[in-house]
């Protein structure tokens, strides 16, 4: 019972029962206090009815968002809400709507109120708070209102974005074009870009391949063409191409000042090797001049063999010195040869000589002439080699009874003369020892020839010169002697030197000692230097000891070197670079002077060894070479016949780059082959980027051209102004020659004057639009006698109630749509629609050509505006709508509608008159 009274004696908002609960809601009142709470209340019921009902009487937008924040979203509360936001509803003001607008954060509400707001400052509040491209895209594509769809346009950024803009935004052609423009602005720029950062990144691989090449001649001229490259780019790069671009700039100049460095090597070792030479040469001519002294005297004592022993083991080892820093030219080295062929010659002649000494003597003594005889003979002395006192004694016995029969008196004369010249160019060289065996040969000679027929006087004026040559080298030598003498005896007193200073002094002055020969000599001065030589000689003796053990190590490590050498050199590999093999021979020249000194007795045939290693190996280095030079004859030929082919010049520009390449991989041919290979190539080379740079500059000359004409098309474009639509034929033909003279180079200039023809062409079609729109009109006007035909009849059939057709006139001649929409006119006569949906129709045929217009609509035609843009937008989908079409099917339209009233058309009249009017009216050219 109490349930029951409780439910009799409820408020009806409170029933079970949803239908009275909506009942109750409809009588509710918002303007009541406790009522707006009841509805508030209702508005979040589980039933779909109460809740519509409640929402229904709450006007309040603010009220339904708390409703939405405190209880959740329901279907009738958002399309509420969506009603009253965009003003379908409540009485709410622009700014309060726009500010909760402002406040929102749904996307798809939102989104709607940018479609469905029936203000544009709405919609764009609307429009501010959307951050999804997708909904972006949807309002500048299906918006009606053009403000909110170029404001929506203008916020897409991205590539896909303005792609699916320029497609699908077929309703707004500004917002097409201008999305197609920024895309196509986009792409250049990313093209631009990334052709910038390719070319770059080109420059920055040729670098590094540059630095990671060998050196050639072009070697530094090219890394000054890459980096000038490098700097002309304007992009900026990256961290990692900056560090890239240093680390290969620093390997290229590494590279070029090794290459330096090795030039000024090879300089130093140059001068070294002719100073070598120079000092070689000079031990020759003074063993030469040796020998040719002994070979002028008049007899061979022991002390002038003693003398050319030492002498030639000095030559010996300052000549193995030097070779083994440089080896000596062939022509050098066979005066060397010789010289000690002919050494050994008088060396072995001495030691047979002394052999058969006792012999000799005893065979004088004994008168044993034929034992005599055989022993001279067994001696086998040299014929240019003046006797010993022994042989020479053994030959006046032998020869004494004897007559030399082609020694006659008129050859002996001959050679006596010769003598006194040979005496003189010595005496002029200062070569004094052999000048004094010469001259006392010629004094000998001069007893034995009549003296009527010989030159006594001249002999007497040489004979002076050599008395004044020896006086001269006695007065020098004897200061010098006592000197040498106090030197080294303080040398051997000098405990503060080492044993390498020691030693090199020591012998300097042993070495001026022997230089002065017999001059100023005397056995004290011989004595006291000797004893102090001794003395340093004991000193150096552990000194000494050592450096023969170093030697001795340092000819194991020559040895091994040979050994290696001629392992290479037996079994040379068939892709043996020449430049490695150069670089072989030099490490191997270093490494042979590096160990220096070895024994005296075996440097020379060790010396010998290598020398001949060092020949096979230069040898092994020219056959190398020379197949680096066939190679690059080769790729002479190929670049010959790549410059002669009827390639793109570019593509043969990239293939004589390979060329290039490939010749830079061969390594250096022969030095006095490269340098020629190397400019022939080079020529070669040149011709070909020689014909690809003018196919650029004809490329650009058409280029040029290609912009002039378009420079002209545009000129001629801009000063053009239609004056009828039938001219959009030339329009057309303009638009064909610019696609001809596609594609336009990449630059600024082409940027503007396409962006130029854009804006001429959109206004020369616009201004075509407009033509056609009046001539539309003017066709009206021509079958306005028509209309006002049917406004008659309409008068008389809604005054009297009898219908009548209206005949059209025999001119002018009426296209299909106005007939048929003439007979529309005659039948909707017999069977009248509704007052009220004529003057509907009517107000939507003056909204729809206002629109056409572009004219303002009054506030309170927003609603049929927005109906007549929606049905436009869905009208024209798949298709290219144009106005003059869109206004003819209007015209018929509104000559199709009736029948009117006249008052209602007098209503109208003036407003439909006033907008064809502005139809006809044309922009200024």
């Amino acid at each position: 019972m109490p349930g029951l009274l409780r439910r009799l004696f409820a408020p009806r908002w409170r029933h079970p029962d949803p239908g009275v609960r909506r009942q109750a809601a409809a009588n509710l009142d918002a303007d009541n206090d406790s009522q707006r709470q009841t509805l508030e209340r209702l508005a979040v019921d589980d039933d779909s009815g109460v809740r519509h009902a409640a929402l229904a009487r709450l006007d309040d937008a603010t009220q339904l968002l708390t409703l939405r924040n405190q209880h959740g979203e329901s279907v009738e509360l958002r399309e509420r809400l969506l009603m009253l936001l965009t003003g379908r509803a409540g009485h709410q003001d622009l700014e309060h709507r726009t500010a909760l607008v402002e406040a929102l954060n749904d996307s798809s509400l939102l989104s709607r109120i940018a479609l469905e707001g029936d203000n544009q400052q709405l919609r764009l509040a609307a429009l501010a708070r959307l951050t999804g491209e997708d909904e972006l895209i949807r309002q500048a594509r299906d918006n009606g209102i053009a403000a909110v769809r170029h404001a929506a346009a203008e916020r897409i950024t991205s590539e896909q974005g303005l792609a699916r803009l320029a497609n699908e935004a077929r309703r707004d052609r500004r917002v097409m074009r201008r999305a197609r423009d920024r895309l196509n602005q986009m792409r250049a720029d990313a093209a631009s870009l990334a052709q910038a950062r390719q070319r770059r990144e080109s420059l920055l691989e040729q670098l590094e391949a540059h630095a990671a090449s060998p050196w050639e001649p072009m070697y530094a001229g090219r890394f000054r063409h890459l980096t000038r490259e490098w700097e002309r780019l304007e992009d900026i790069p990256d961290n990692e191409q900056e560090r890239r671009y240093q680390d290969a700039s620093l390997r290229c100049r590494k590279v070029i000042s090794d290459h330096e460095a090795h030039e000024h090597a090879q300089d130093v070792a140059e001068q070294q090797r002719e100073d070598a030479d120079q000092a070689r040469e000079s031990l020759v001519e003074a063993l030469e001049e040796s020998l040719e002294g002994l070979r002028h005297g008049d007899r061979l004592a022991d002390q002038d063999i003693a003398s050319l022993r030492s002498q030639k083991q000095l030559m010996a080892s300052r000549w193995q010195a030097l070779s083994d820093k440089h080896l000596a030219d062939d022509a050098l080295r066979q005066r060397y040869d010789a010289a000690l062929t002919d050494f050994d010659r008088i060396v072995q002649a001495r030691v047979r000589l002394d052999e058969r000494a006792d012999a000799l003597q005893e065979a004088i003594d004994i008168g044993d002439d034929e034992r005599l005889a055989a022993l001279i003979d067994a001696c086998q002395w040299p014929d240019d080699l003046p006797p010993s006192p022994l042989l020479r004694r053994a030959r006046e016995q032998l020869e004494h009874q004897q007559v030399v029969a082609d020694d006659d008196l008129a050859a002996r004369l001959t050679r006596f003369h010769d003598d006194l010249g040979q005496l003189e160019q010595l005496l002029e060289s200062g070569a004094f020892k052999g000048a004094s065996r010469l001259h006392q040969r010629l004094r000998q000679q001069a007893e034995e020839l009549p003296a009527k027929r010989i030159d006594h006087g001249r002999l007497k004026r040489l004979g002076a010169r050599l008395a004044e040559l020896r006086d001269w080298r006695g007065f020098v030598a004897g200061p010098k002697r006592d000197q040498l003498c106090q030197d080294i005896e303080s040398l051997a007193r000098d405990d503060t030197l080492g044993h390498a200073d020691l030693d090199r002094r020591h012998r300097r002055l042993i070495k001026e000692w022997k230089g002065l020969g017999d001059a100023a000599a005397n056995q004290e001065q011989a004595a006291r230097f000797r004893r102090a030589s001794d003395q340093v000689h004991e000193r150096l003796k552990p000194w000494r000891a050592e450096q023969d053990a170093q030697r001795q190590r340092n000819l194991e490590a020559r040895e091994a070197l040979c050994e290696q050498l001629e392992q290479l050199i037996e079994q040379p590999s068939q892709q043996a670079d020449p430049d490695a093999l150069r670089e072989i021979r030099d490490r191997a020249r270093q490494q042979w002077r590096h160990h220096s000194p070895v024994p005296r007795d075996q440097s020379e045939a060790v010396g010998r060894r290598f020398g001949r290693i060092r020949h096979q190996l230069q040898a092994l280095i020219e056959q190398r070479a020379n197949t680096v030079a066939d190679a690059k004859r080769q790729l002479i030929d190929e670049a010959r016949q790549l410059r002669d082919s009827g390639q793109d010049p570019t593509r043969r520009a990239d293939n004589t780059k390979q060329l290039q390449k490939r010749w830079r991989a061969l390594g250096r041919a022969p030095r006095h082959e490269e340098r020629a290979l190397w400019k022939e190539f080079r020529h070669i080379c040149d011709e070909i980027f020689a014909r690809r740079d003018a196919a650029r500059r004809d490329q650009a000359k058409g280029n040029q051209a290609r912009l002039d004409a378009m420079q002209a098309l545009v000129e001629r474009m801009d000063a053009w102004q239609p004056s009828s639509s039938d001219d959009v034929a030339i329009l057309d033909q303009a638009v064909n020659e610019a696609l001809a003279l596609e594609p336009l180079p990449h630059g600024r200039r082409s940027e503007g004057m396409r962006k130029r023809w854009s804006g001429i062409i959109r206004a020369r079609r616009d201004r075509l639009e407009r033509l056609a729109l009046a001539e539309e009109v003017q066709r009206f006007h021509a079958i306005r006698p028509l209309l006002d035909a049917h406004l008659e009849a309409d008068a008389a059939s809604l005054a009297d109630d009898t219908p009548r057709d209206v005949t059209p006139p025999g001119t002018p001649e009426l296209s299909s749509d106005v007939k048929r929409a003439h007979q529309q006119r005659n039948t909707a006569r017999r069977s009248p629609p509704a007052a009220g949906d004529i003057e509907e129709h009517l107000e939507r045929i003056r909204v729809h050509l206002a629109l056409l217009a572009g004219g303002q609509v009054a506030q309170r035609d927003d609603p049929l505006r927005l109906a007549i843009q929606v049905e436009r937008l869905n009208d024209n989908l798949g298709k290219e709508p144009t106005r003059s079409a869109e206004l003819r099917e209007v015209l018929c339209e509104l000559l199709a509608t009736g029948p009117i009233p006249p008052e209602l058309w007098q209503r109208e009249v003036g407003e439909l008159d006033r907008t064809l009017e502005s139809l006809t009216q044309l922009p200024p050219p």
